[in-house]
């Protein structure tokens, strides 16, 4: 009994700590960050017999990974040892700043607070002469006004003396200069129209130093700039020197990527070039046609009126093939008043656009391709515009969505530059996300994501796209 009794309190005793452990873990816890923080304090911030503060602190982070403060706690250790890496590179103890270094890395802090102190260990161990020699380089750099040309201009070399010692007045007051001198340059730039080049120049000083005293005034400069570019894209649009206004406008956009207005206005010129393909191809200079088609595909390659220039200008091709094919032009203009009879005699019956194959606007079609420029096939076109236009408004407001696709359809081959074509995309294009929409509410995802995609190949830049699309998502995954 009394040797029971023994071995019982002897296996209590051992595993009373990891039972303790495991019901109630805060306490252990609050144990591992208490020796963390001692280690952290007297600079112990790693050790083989896991005694550091990056092993006592990731151990509890074991326990409960969603701890805040425990991420804290290894974030500040890692801010020490960028600090440990500053102070032995400073010292010239170069291993121990490279082994300081790999602990910031492991612990995960920003890249570029890293990158820049490992910078500085490389060339100061290449070049020797430590921190001293890196300013004296800097303060040269800037005296030939090397400012910001690559690693061996002014700004860098300043970044990589603060990044050893953060309160080196000299190269606070060397980097404040540069700076300054490049706010300058950009404001100059600007100021001449060089805009991409004055934001470059901007956008570094904020990366540099984003409190910068004279960032307002230069950004000032800069967004009138940018304002007079596209006032000038807009005087050479409406003057058509379409690529000279393009040209401005993607200045505008790489200066500033955001700039909506500069890039509808690119969509502006592009549809510009596409009905110029469309009149082109009309007159059989295809060559012409296809320059301004390529023209157009570079400023926005996904706007519909390129498809149907493009449909334009091979109808016009095969018109082209057919007029100068071995048929005798008696014969070809017995059936060209063959079509052109049945094509009056659809109109007379109302039959524009329906039934398919025998409706007016499918004589037109056939009869163009016979003969496009004769002036009876124009005169019919002139004809049936009208009532395709007439077609759509009255299947929009049925809600007749497919039926007034055909409608938009046959007035977009009727009339391609049409200045009312693009209204009426956007309008089927809402009207489709409206009926989605309300589809979408009565539990109909599968017609809703029909919609969507209608609208967008109606109009893709519709704006309600992509609230709609928002919507959806959360319903199920759109293809």
């Amino acid at each position: 009994m009394t040797v029971g009794v023994a071995v019982l309190a002897l296996l209590l005793m051992l595993v009373r700590q990891p039972l303790a452990d495991w019901l109630w873990p805060e306490t252990k816890i609050q144990q591992l960050l208490d020796e963390g923080e001692r280690a952290l304090a007297e600079g112990r911030l790693s050790a083989p017999d896991g005694s550091g503060a990056r092993e006592r602190f990731q151990a509890a982070a074991a326990l409960d990974p969603d701890r805040r403060d425990v991420q804290d706690a290894l974030g500040r250790t890692g801010q020490a040892a960028l600090q440990q890496a500053r102070h032995h590179l400073a010292a010239g103890d170069y291993d121990a700043a490279r082994s300081a270094l790999a602990l910031a890395r492991q612990l995960q802090l920003p890249e570029r607070e890293i990158e820049t102190i490992a910078t500085a260990l490389q060339r100061v161990k290449h070049d020797g002469g430590g921190v001293e020699r890196l300013l004296q380089q800097a303060q040269a750099a800037q005296a030939q006004g090397r400012l910001d040309e690559g690693p061996d201009s002014a700004l860098p070399l300043y970044q990589q003396v603060l990044a050893i010692q953060p309160d080196r007045m000299q190269a606070l007051e060397g980097r404040e200069d540069a700076l300054s001198d490049l706010l300058l340059q950009a404001k100059y730039l600007a100021r001449q129209g060089k805009v991409e080049d004055a934001a470059q120049r901007l956008y570094r000083v904020e990366e540099f130093d984003p409190g910068h005293y004279d960032l307002p005034s230069a950004r000032a400069v800069l967004s009138g700039a940018l304002e007079q570019a596209r006032r000038k894209a807009e005087r050479d649009f409406a003057r058509g020197r379409l690529q000279a206004a393009a040209a401005g406008l993607r200045q505008v956009l790489a200066a500033s990527p955001a700039d909506e207005a500069a890039r509808q206005g690119l969509h502006r010129i592009a549809r510009a070039q596409a009905a110029e393909a469309v009149r082109l191809a009309g007159d059989f200079h295809f060559d012409d046609a296809e320059q301004a088609l390529v023209h157009a595909r570079a400023l926005a390659p996904g706007i519909v009126e390129i498809a149907a220039a493009e449909q334009t200008l091979a109808r016009a091709r095969a018109a082209q093939r057919s007029m100068d094919s071995s048929v005798p032009a008696a014969r070809r203009e017995r059936q060209l008043r063959v079509l052109l009879a049945q094509l009056e005699q659809a109109e007379a019956q109302g039959q524009w656009l329906l039934p398919p194959g025998n409706s007016a606007y499918d004589r037109f079609k056939a009869a163009q391709a016979l003969a496009p420029r004769d002036p009876r096939v124009r005169q019919a076109a002139a004809r049936i515009l009208p009532a395709a236009r007439a077609c759509l408004e009255d299947n929009l407001r049925g809600n007749r969505l497919r039926a007034a696709r055909t409608c938009l359809d046959a007035w977009q081959a009727l009339a391609p530059g049409d200045v009312g074509l693009a209204a009426a995309r956007r309008r089927l294009a809402q009207r489709w996300i409206a009926v989605g929409s309300e589809r979408l509410g009565a539990g109909d995802a599968a017609f809703a994501v029909q919609a969507l995609a209608q609208a967008r190949e109606v109009d893709p830049a519709t704006p309600e796209i992509n609230a709609f699309a928002e919507r959806l998502r959360g319903v199920q995954p759109l293809r």
